[in-house]
């Protein structure tokens, strides 16, 4: 793959003068023709095994994408500094697009890149200052308007592209750490300088430029199987630390794998599962047991199961908890909740899709950080000379129909956590089950809706449960096939594909409504029209065999 060009590529070695276009002029030196030879080495290597050790590295991008990119990077490489050379190996290993295939740039220890003294989390949409040193607590609780040259939202989207994720929300989760590293931001040209870092915050109403310097220490914290973001680094301030109140429950016990708490007024039972895993003095199974007897002898109303922290673990230790679940008197629609978000990932993933598939419970807060067809179980490709790690996946989960093809487990209910909740010792979400009562779902107010007046009807119903935001995430894909498919049975083909036109404007992803969109059209006699969006449909999905039939056949005719 890389021999043809060595020759040329070594003269470049000796006498390359100018700089590379696309990326930002370094203040660090560049690398010797030494260096450059075991980065290549290290590229080269990276290059075999990715596809060698996953289980099918091209399920997204194609071979050709990878081997353009590897060779982009290999001309490079003499012309980068050190830092831009990982970020680059970054960004081809993030092409593959599942989150157990990464390189974790912001947390190898090999890599040794600095970090702001800030700690950054996304509350909803908007990218906050939670925590900071000492010496910038009055920065604390400041909305981040821009990052150096860039906004805020430029600056996420630029460092999305090193991350290896199964969704977006992996996005919201990782790009806090990526964003407070100098190295990433300069090399991606949101900065100038490896030294230091412009920030435009917005505090109180008022808007302030400040520069913020990197600490010394390149020590990081490796990922685990539960998420402790949280936990405020000794001598920093915290948005919370004005608070006088006792932590929250979900911020109460983090590094307790299992855990329960009887909340008496409301007679809920309130579980935190921080890691699919034993403890080393109670197993899942026995720590399930003693949890649904207290359940049975205790007047609980309510069942809340929170895996907001939980990163996964080992996926063969929860079926004891399902079963448990199964055959309790809390597994009643209304009465069991299950607290998900950003976090629940991996081994957390699949236990949720076990608890959509067999139990009754309604989910609350953000979409998951992962979803039932995906790729997983991590192994490690060290590299030869810089031994940073990258990660590949060497399984295939499908928990899910294989033709299922959400992005995420989206909460029933959601509940997104706000500056001032996190401030006040706020749980948004355990408030959502609190003040829960049963609402009509969007299969049955769509179908109702075309009872009553027809697909214009339906399509105001529609933008109506969307409009709030205790819907903001709710799955209304399969509701409004199933009402698209109605209106087909009925030979009402111009209604099913008006009613369908506005689903994809807003869900242009969903290749299923495209499919079933592109149906409308071909019995409404518009072939040209179904050809259009079969062929959409194809190109969310290209491997998808019914859509490429179903085009074949019409092509063919």
């Amino acid at each position: 793959m890389l021999t043809i060009k060595i020759f040329l590529l070594s003269l470049l070695c000796l006498f390359f003068v100018g700089a590379i276009p696309g990326l930002p002029q370094t203040t660090e030196k560049r690398i010797s023709k030494t260096e450059a030879e075991k980065w290549r080495e290290d590229l080269r290597y990276m290059a075999e095994q990715m596809p060698a050790v996953h289980i099918n590295l091209f399920h997204t991008m194609s071979r050709e994408q990878f081997d353009t990119a590897v060779n982009k990077l290999y001309d490079r490489i003499p012309t980068l500094a050190r830092h831009q050379i990982i970020v680059e190996l970054a960004r081809i290993v993030a092409m593959v697009e599942d989150g157990h295939t990464n390189l974790r740039i912001a947390h190898d220890p090999e890599i040794r890149f600095h970090t702001l003294p800030l700690g950054l989390y996304f509350f909803k949409d908007e990218l906050y200052v939670r925590s900071a040193s000492r010496e910038h607590a009055r920065l604390v609780g400041a909305q981040i308007v821009s990052i150096g040259k860039v906004s805020t939202s430029e600056a996420t989207a630029r460092v999305r592209d090193l991350i290896g994720r199964d969704n977006e929300m992996g996005i919201k989760f990782f790009a806090p750490y990526l964003l407070v590293k100098p190295e990433i931001l300069h090399a991606l040209e949101i900065t100038n300088s490896v030294k230091n870092v412009e920030l435009t915050l917005k505090k109180d109403g008022k808007q302030q430029v400040v520069t913020v310097k990197p600490t010394d220490s390149t020590e990081v914290k490796e990922l685990d199987d539960t998420d402790t973001s949280w936990t405020t680094e000794p001598g920093w301030v915290d948005m919370r630390s004005k608070t006088t109140a006792t932590a929250p429950l979900w911020l109460k016990d983090i590094n307790n794998k299992h855990w329960f708490e009887f909340l008496p007024d409301s007679k809920t039972l309130y579980v935190q599962i921080n890691e699919i895993g034993h403890k080393k003095d109670e197993t899942l199974g026995a720590f399930s047991k003693r949890l649904f007897a207290f359940a049975e002898a205790n007047p609980v109303d309510k069942l809340v199961l929170d895996l907001r922290l939980n990163r996964g673990g080992d996926n063969t230790l929860f079926t004891p908890v399902i079963t448990d679940i199964i055959r309790s008197k809390i597994n009643t629609r209304g009465k069991f909740f299950t607290l998900i978000g950003r976090s629940t990932w991996s081994a957390a993933q699949n236990f949720i899709n076990e608890l959509e598939k067999y139990t009754e419970t309604l989910f609350v807060g953000e979409p998951s950080g992962s979803k039932g067809n995906t790729y997983g179980d991590s192994r490690r490709i060290t590299l030869p000379n810089s031994k940073i790690m990258v990660r590949v996946s060497v399984y295939y989960w499908q928990d899910w129909y294989p033709w299922d093809t959400r992005e995420w487990t989206a909460p029933h209910l959601t509940a997104e956590l706000s500056p001032d909740d996190y401030r006040n010792n706020s749980d948004s979400a355990l408030k959502v089950v609190t003040n829960y009562s049963p609402q009509k779902s969007l299969n049955a107010i769509v179908m109702d809706a075309l009872t009553e007046g027809g697909a214009d009807l339906a399509i105001k119903r529609y933008h109506e449960f969307k409009a709030l935001l205790l819907n903001r995430y709710a799955d209304t894909e399969q509701p409004m096939l199933q009402a698209a498919e109605r209106l087909l049975d009925q030979k009402k083909n111009k209604e099913a594909a008006k009613l369908l036109h506005v689903y994809v404007q807003e869900n242009p992803r969903s290749f299923l409504a495209f499919y079933v969109l592109g149906e409308a059209y071909l019995a409404a006699g518009k072939k040209d029209l179904a050809i259009v969006n079969f062929e959409k449909a194809l190109k969310i999905r290209p491997k998808n065999y019914t859509i490429a039939q179903r085009l074949k056949q019409l092509k063919a005719n």
